[in-house]
C-alpha cells in the first residue's frame, strides 16, 4: 500500500520554509541581516539547535551567508543576474538604454495592472505612502531624495503585483537603475519643469492603482516611461549637437 505514517514536520524544516518564503516574496532582501540567534529563536518559538540546523541548510543552498563577527545575512542571490562584462556592455551602447526602458515599460505596465487587481489594501497603502513622500521631497532643491523615492515607488508596484518571478527579475532591473548603469536618475529631476511633469505622472499611476483601475494604472506607467524615453533621447541628441558645436568652435579659434 502506498501510504506512510504521518509525522509532524521537523521544527528546523518549518523554520527553513518560513525563511525561504520571506526571501522568495522579497520581504527579506539580499544584504539583510537576520536577528541574532537568541532573538530569532525566541521570535520563531524554536530551540537554538533547531534554528542552527535551519540556518545551516539555507547556507548550503546559497540563500544565507555568514560574515565573521557580523552575523547571518541574506545572500546576494541576484548578484549574478547580469555579469560585470554584460553590465559594462549595456553602459557603452545607446541602444541598450532604449531597450531597457522599453522592457521596463512593458513589464511595469503589466505589474501595475496586476497590482490594481491583486494587490492588497496594505500593498496599495505602501505605494501611496511612498508617493506622499515624493510630494514632500518635491519642494526640496536637491532632487536626489525624490529620485531615490522614484525607484522605491516603481519597485513597490512590482511587489504589489504578487508575482515572485517578476519581482526578482524587476529587482535586478531596478538595481541597474540605482547603480546608474544606463543613466543618472538625478539628471531627470534637475529641471523644475521636468520634475513637475514626473510628479504628475507618478500621481496618475498612483490614482489608477488606488482606484483599482488596471487599465488606467497600466496606461499611466506606459505614458510615464515613454516620456522618460523621449527626455533621454532629446538629451542624447543635444549632447551630440554640443559635441559638434565644440569642434566647430575649436576649428574657428584655430584659424
Amino acid at each position: 500500500m502506498p501510504f506512510q505514517k504521518i509525522t509532524s514536520e521537523k521544527l528546523a524544516t518549518a523554520v527553513t520554509r518560513q525563511i525561504e518564503h520571506l526571501i522568495l516574496r522579497g520581504i527579506l532582501r539580499p544584504g539583510d541581516r537576520l536577528p541574532a540567534e537568541r532573538e530569532l529563536s525566541e521570535r520563531l518559538g524554536v530551540s537554538r539547535p533547531s534554528l542552527r540546523e535551519a540556518v545551516g541548510a539555507l547556507q548550503d543552498r546559497g540563500l544565507l551567508t555568514t560574515k565573521a563577527g557580523a552575523g547571518v545575512y541574506v545572500a546576494d542571490v541576484l548578484g549574478n543576474a547580469f555579469s560585470p562584462a554584460l553590465t559594462r556592455l549595456f553602459a557603452s551602447h545607446e541602444d541598450a538604454l532604449f531597450d531597457y526602458i522599453a522592457f521596463r515599460r512593458d513589464m511595469e505596465g503589466l505589474a501595475a495592472a496586476r497590482a490594481a487587481t491583486h494587490g492588497s489594501d496594505t500593498d496599495l497603502a505602501l505605494v501611496d505612502t511612498i508617493f506622499r513622500k515624493m510630494e514632500t521631497s518635491h519642494s526640496k532643491r536637491d532632487p536626489s531624495e525624490e529620485a531615490e523615492l522614484d525607484a522605491d515607488f516603481h519597485m513597490a508596484i512590482v511587489e504589489a503585483s504578487h508575482n515572485v518571478i517578476m519581482l526578482h527579475m524587476m529587482r535586478s532591473m531596478m538595481d541597474l537603475l540605482r547603480e546608474g548603469v544606463f543613466y543618472n536618475r538625478s539628471m531627470m529631476f534637475k529641471q523644475r519643469t521636468t520634475r513637475d511633469v514626473l510628479l504628475d505622472q507618478h500621481r496618475a499611476i498612483n490614482d489608477g492603482l488606488q482606484a483599482r483601475d488596471p487599465e488606467a494604472a497600466k496606461a499611466a506607467v506606459e505614458a510615464h516611461l515613454n516620456y522618460v524615453r523621449g527626455c533621454l533621447s532629446d538629451q542624447r541628441e543635444a549632447d551630440r549637437h554640443e559635441d559638434v558645436a565644440r569642434l566647430r568652435l575649436q576649428q574657428e579659434v584655430g584659424r
